[in-house]
């Protein structure tokens, strides 16, 4: 008996420690020191929540950039089942959705150069990706260009200005964020 009081009020210490003031303390940190990040990097443009930084969303309009393709379930990039298709490279299925992937972009890009960058023809292993690099992206400007009735040029420099540098230039690589993309694509066509 003379353990388990002690035991006890140790529980009870330790459970309002770990399950309120720890907790309670990183939420008010995050808020404070990376707001932007704390409520999930989102979107805006004016009022209206146009999404999230994080997460990609399935443009499939042949007058926006297209992101990675999306392996989870029930509806691409649906951040309540993220998660990658889980085959293999040696999987016949897999060969044959990258097959059909690459088939179906070069009926979609015509003018595009005849190698596809494999991460247009790949899920990541989140299936939630809303980055490509600028590579992937320039590869799609002929279609959106054609689509949208501007020049590759115009569309060439609206990607490199939306080319996010590596970290003091050497961590990670350059990237492009589709989404913010996309939306300078609509603010530039209704300038």
């Amino acid at each position: 008996m003379s353990l388990i009081r002690p035991a006890f009020v140790l529980l009870i210490f330790l459970t309002l420690i770990t399950g309120g003031l720890y907790p309670l303390l990183t939420t008010a940190l995050g808020q404070w020191w990376f707001q932007d990040q704390a409520t999930g990097s989102l979107i805006r443009q004016g009022d209206v929540l146009r999404g999230s930084r994080l997460i990609g969303q399935n443009f499939t309009s042949p007058g926006y950039f297209h992101g990675r393709p999306s392996a989870t379930a029930e509806a691409p990039d649906n951040p309540m089942a993220s998660g990658g298709s889980n085959l293999a490279v040696s999987n016949p299925a897999q060969d044959s959705a990258i097959a059909d992937r690459v088939k179906a972009l070069r009926l979609a890009n015509p003018d595009a150069a005849d190698q596809v960058p494999v991460e247009l023809v790949t899920a990541s292993a989140s299936g939630l990706d809303s980055q490509l690099t600028p590579d992937a992206v320039l590869w799609q400007v002929p279609r959106v260009a054609h689509a949208r009735h501007l020049s590759a040029e115009q569309l060439t420099k609206l990607v490199k200005s939306m080319t996010e540098e590596p970290l003091v230039g050497v961590l990670g690589q350059s990237v492009v964020n589709i989404n913010e993309l996309n939306m300078a694509l609509d603010a530039l066509k209704e300038e």
